[in-house]
């Protein structure tokens, strides 16, 4: 039986070129409403959060206008031609040293801690490591976070009906990604074709919408 998401999916990446007209992009196709996220401070970004999960949500990303914008592009986008799209996902780990030290560890980059203000102003904080290049990937191989002692951002969200139906990548060389995915832990669906993930999401009235 195939799997929507794989084990430990923590959440998905839509990037957008203007946060409030791709929030309510995602709004008219989904039928539902989004909830504020916050802003990263030094990164030039906000987003909005979905819940598509017991804990797995979506996050629409992108510029904020309070902040500078990226010299470089948002920095989970780098690499695109094109936005809006699903540019990656993220996947959970309670130990990310050991993760970087392991046998996909070359695939990844530093550990670091990052945080945002929630829209209430309580400050929320987790780690990540990151792919050390995600463009030749297309986003596929995910990064992975460590919430840590903060509660999942699922606990805050609201359960809007929305379900999150399948995910999975292409690439015009799934062979290899695959074994890449595989060092890591991680068991995603990979096919071949033009690069990049693909999410199906199926919406309270039971239309499926693709991202």
């Amino acid at each position: 039986m195939r799997r929507p998401a794989p084990p430990g999916t923590d959440h998905l990446v839509y990037a957008v070129p203007d946060l409030a007209a791709g929030v309510r992009d995602v709004e008219a196709r989904l039928g539902v409403r989004l909830a504020p996220g916050g802003s990263h401070p030094g990164l030039g970004t906000r987003n909005s959060l979905l819940r598509i999960d017991g804990r797995v949500y979506l996050e629409v990303v992108g510029p904020d206008p309070e902040q500078p914008a990226p010299p470089e592009g948002l920095w989970l986008a780098r690499g695109r031609a094109t936005l809006p799209a699903l540019v990656t996902w993220a996947a959970r780990s309670g130990d990310l040293d050991a993760l970087a030290a392991g046998p996909g560890g070359h695939l990844l980059g530093p550990v670091r801690s990052m945080s945002r203000a929630r829209p209430g102003g309580d400050r929320i904080a987790w780690t990540l490591t990151m792919p050390g290049d995600p463009r030749p990937r297309h986003g596929i191989v995910p990064f992975f976070i460590d919430w840590g002692d903060t509660p999942h951002p699922c606990a805050e969200l609201p359960d809007r009906g929305v379900r999150l139906v399948r995910l999975h990548g292409r690439h015009p060389d799934p062979g290899t990604v695959r074994r890449e995915l595989e060092q890591l832990g991680v068991d995603l669906d990979v096919t071949a074709g033009r690069a990049g993930m693909v999410a199906v999401l199926e919406t309270p009235t039971g239309v499926r919408v693709t991202l």
